[in-house]
């Protein structure tokens, strides 16, 4: 057994145990590079579209894998930060790059669940109702400030996001494929916000913090053009179809029985870790499986290593976890250093 991380950069016996797994890979299929799952000009496209949204969300680049891993993994985003750090050019720059539709719902405290999935309307001319789409009809659908409605609004979401459909009197409509939700949220000890209850947030594959940007990104934001014309002017490199072929390839990466069982280790760690009174549920597991896929792909690999692992292991788990009091802010990544890399 190699020793447990002991901080947020990979150790060497977790580098070793990915470099088995590799080699692991190779022997099984002949080939551990990325183009065997994912063709070239797909590949070049999606390191541009990245480098697109990089150039429009400056000094932000780990947030913007971690979108972009979200993406892929057919999970959804929540950002929890303060206002003006850029969460809404992240969901709108990323839409752009990708050739998606958007659209944005601020939420308030008097927005109805009617004004997020839509409504029937009866017609007098035809005597029947008909249905009235909501902005919920998109594929990039940033839901601006969700803990600012009451929970019967939050939950009209709910539905969306794990079926990819609505139900409204009776009648079910699915949604655009990809579909994709990025919600952001203010901490919750700011007024006039509503916690997310556990439910919805385990709807979420990642929550991710932005943060303020270092002095370099933030002297470039300030003396730069408008974010929002730079969106305008975007040109998108990628299609819906585009983004579907990719998360079928993000299946194809492959995770060896030594990471899974590495993945089950954390698991099993979290239901009995000090501080925790609820610990993460098998369907985290295969959040965490699934997005460590998909930022393997990001990094050009067709395998997954314990560094994937460790990378994503907070963002998955951070609000899945059901702590103390006096746990502390650093739970997860608590977890992650006390599990060894086998």
């Amino acid at each position: 057994m190699t020793a447990a991380p002991t901080s947020a950069t990979p150790t060497a016996g977790s580098a070793h145990a990915g470099a088995t797994l590799a080699a692991t890979r190779a022997d099984k299929s002949g080939a551990a590079g990325n183009a065997s799952i994912l063709p070239d000009a797909l590949r070049a496209a999606l390191e541009q579209a990245q480098a697109q949204v990089n150039g429009l969300v400056l000094g932000k680049a780990q947030a913007v894998r971690l979108a972009f891993v979200a993406l892929l993994s057919d999970g959804h985003l929540l950002i929890e930060d303060l206002p003006g750090l850029g969460k809404t050019t992240l969901a709108h720059a990323l839409a752009a790059a990708l050739g998606l539709e958007f659209q944005r719902v601020q939420f308030t405290s008097d927005l109805l669940p009617a004004d997020v999935v839509g409504v029937s309307v009866f017609d007098p001319q035809s005597r029947q109702f008909q249905f009235h789409p909501g902005p919920v009809f998109t594929q990039v659908l940033l839901a601006d400030e969700i803990n600012r409605a009451p929970p019967r609004t939050q939950s009209a979401l709910l539905e969306a996001m794990a079926e990819h459909q609505v139900t409204v009197d009776g009648r079910t409509h699915p949604l655009p494929d990809p579909f994709f939700v990025i919600a952001t949220q203010n901490p919750v000890d700011l007024s006039g916000t509503y916690p997310l209850p556990d439910s919805q947030l385990d709807r979420f594959l990642l929550r991710l913090q932005l943060g303020y940007p270092d002095e370099a990104a933030e002297r470039d934001l300030l003396s730069g053009a408008d974010r929002r014309d730079l969106i305008a002017q975007t040109r998108p490199v990628l299609s819906s179809e585009d983004v579907n072929a990719i998360r079928r390839a993000v299946d194809a990466v492959y995770a060896s029985e030594q990471l899974i069982a590495y993945v089950q280790a954390l698991l099993a760690r979290s239901r009995k870790h000090p501080g925790v009174r609820v610990g993460l549920s098998p369907r985290a597991g295969l959040a965490l499986l699934r997005a460590s896929r998909a930022y393997a792909l990001l990094l050009g690999r067709a395998h997954v290593v314990p560094e994937d692992v460790q990378a994503l292991f907070a963002a998955v788990a951070s609000h899945r976890l059901v702590a103390e009091a006096d746990a502390g802010p650093d739970i997860a990544k608590s977890i992650l250093y006390a599990v060894a890399v086998d």
